[in-house]
């Protein structure tokens, strides 16, 4: 049976023929040795064709597909193209051997042709690999290197992308120097009131909180000279006045030995790197909490920004934590203590980092379990959602909090908790109400936007001499220029209609007497014309029907006098 090579390079696709492989026998040591020599392996192996890619894109594409396992439709004509043709019903002569399995199985599924992926081939390959460069014509000797590495380079680049604000590897950096911090803190701050007990051994028993310690050391120094004077200064950093004369009181009867000022300065200046830490350490929780709602907000609502930030760290990411089941999750951190059962035959941990959780410690013992199974459920939901969800939404993280406390209530007080697809269903009008008005919220803006720009408009043409439209009405309406009153309108209209009901005949010569007074009036102006037209407009439809058949017979008839 023959066999072909797929063997697929930074330049384009390649397909070999091994020949004379049942003689030389499928023995991998005999390959792996005659592999180094080109004479020896270029008489088993041949190149049978070869196609290059268009571009620098396609070749990154090709090579995104091949690490997929998927078989792309240039792959697909190639091989049709170049392999033998199988004919319906009969087994094929030949087989492909490949380097990946998946695009093996690929192939065969699509276009039926035998792949196999082994050691013989992989070898084989390691030999294609080898001398590549000797079978391809034409091949500029470091054009293959070139080409290797920039789509090394792209394909990294493409493989590394993501959303600048959703990285979990910062979420990863902070919460492992916070813990850090809290040992570091924690060991210094002893060592402060170790070093100032020696001095002051009663301010031990005072104050109990080591960023405060530190705080009343660096203030008082030498309790010699602590006085009455400063007890306003105290009760600043105590926020208390009995303590703070407590401690004047101690220091006057204090037990505790004499410092050198050198000694004294080195005290002070340790107990500000502890007040420095402490103050960093806020930001960095401060920063912890932002960064966690970006990148994980349901899961930082349901459990916490701290708990949340382990379970990532500790998964490794946050779509390693997606993908995780939550069994798996439950018992996440407690990996020694389910080994060491597992080994011993004993009983598996219940939880392992959700424990720090509240909903667990607010749980009775009986249903400490109970609750964390639960819990881990809703928390698996939760980074799911924050992995696969491309908007930034806390909704479904308040929704599934509220499932969790409605449990603690089950089994607290027996009260019946909603059902999983009821929750679900209200989370999701939640976010689509959202999202409506959110665009709601956008439409008037850009109403009011576009009403200025009218405004501005209409006063750039009134600054400019033109009159606005308002303007106009205005002036049509209240600017008589001949200044008649109304009581002569009025009679003017009175005899408009008696015109309009008088016979044909009658109208003629009423319109011939009225020609004279028209012609008079014409050079009065064009002003009382529009007055009388709007007159009209405001009898009704029918008199403005009549008015302009009577315009027209004036009109008519002035023409036949001229």
């Amino acid at each position: 049976m023959a066999m072909y090579l797929l063997y697929e390079s930074a330049s384009g696709y390649s397909l070999f023929l091994a020949h004379g492989l049942d003689e030389i026998g499928q023995n991998t040591e005999s390959v792996r040795n005659s592999v180094t020599d080109l004479n020896r392996f270029g008489k088993v192996v041949k190149l049978e064709a070869f196609i290059p890619f268009e571009s620098a894109l396609d070749a990154l594409n090709q090579c995104n597909a091949i690490s997929e396992g998927h078989m792309t439709d240039e792959l697909r004509n190639f091989l049709e193209l170049n392999l033998p043709k199988v004919k319906e019903g009969k087994k094929p002569k030949f087989s492909l051997g490949v380097a990946e399995p998946k695009i093996g199985s690929h192939i065969l599924e699509v276009t039926k042709i035998p792949c196999q992926s082994n050691e013989f081939v992989l070898e084989l390959l390691r030999g294609v690999r080898l001398h590549f460069d000797r079978f391809i014509e034409n091949l500029k000797s470091g054009d293959l290197e070139k080409a290797q590495l920039g789509l090394g380079h792209s394909y990294s680049r493409a493989k590394v992308k993501f959303n600048v604000n959703r990285v979990d590897n910062m979420v990863i950096q902070a919460i492992f120097l916070l813990d850090t911090l809290d040992k570091d803190i924690n060991s210094f701050s002893m060592r402060v009131r170790e070093w100032y007990s020696w001095h002051f051994p009663e301010l031990v028993k005072i104050i109990n909180d080591n960023y405060l310690y530190a705080k009343v050391a660096k203030f008082i120094e030498n309790k010699s000279e602590l006085s009455e004077d400063k007890i306003p200064g105290l009760i600043d950093i105590v926020g208390d006045e009995d303590k703070a004369k407590e401690i004047v009181e101690a220091a006057k009867a204090s037990m505790g030995q004499d410092l050198s000022p050198i000694d004294l300065i080195n005290v002070k200046q340790f107990a500000q790197r502890v007040m420095d830490l402490s103050e960093y350490r806020k930001k960095l929780y401060d920063y912890l909490v932002t960064k966690m709602n970006d990148i994980a907000p349901n899961l930082a609502a349901l459990i916490g920004e701290v708990v949340g930030a382990r379970l990532i760290s500790h998964a490794g990411s946050l779509t390693n934590l997606a993908k995780c089941p939550s069994s798996t999750l439950q018992i996440l951190g407690a990996e020694k203590a389910l080994f060491r059962a597992l080994k011993t035959k004993g009983n598996t941990p219940k939880y392992g980092l959700i424990f720090h959780s509240s909903f667990i410690g607010r749980a009775s013992a009986r249903n400490k379990g109970r609750m964390a199974r639960y819990l881990a459920n809703k928390c698996s939901i939760a980074s799911r959602i924050d992995c696969f969800l491309e908007k930034n939404t806390t909704t479904y993280g308040e929704k599934l909090r509220e499932q969790v406390e409605e449990r603690l209530d089950f089994y607290d007080k027996g009260v019946a908790p909603r059902k999983n697809i009821d929750v679900m269903k209200s989370a999701l009008e939640a976010t689509l109400n959202n999202d409506t008005e959110m665009d709601v919220d956008k439409a008037p803006t850009e109403s009011s936007v576009k009403k200025s720009k009218k405004k501005k408009s209409r006063a750039e043409t009134a600054e400019d001499g033109e009159p606005m439209a308002e303007d106009k009405r205005i002036a049509d309406t209240n600017g008589d220029v001949s200044g008649e009153p109304k009581s002569e309108k009025k009679k003017k209209k009175k005899e408009k209609r008696r015109m309009e009901h008088e016979p044909e005949q009658e109208q003629d010569q009423a319109a011939e007497n009225g020609n004279g007074l028209n012609g008079f009036n014409a050079d009065d102006g064009s002003v009382k014309k529009k007055k009388k037209k709007k007159s009209k407009d405001e009898d009704g439809e029918d008199l403005a029907a009549a008015s302009e058949g009577k315009k027209k017979k004036k009109k008519s008839r002035s023409e036949d006098e001229e």
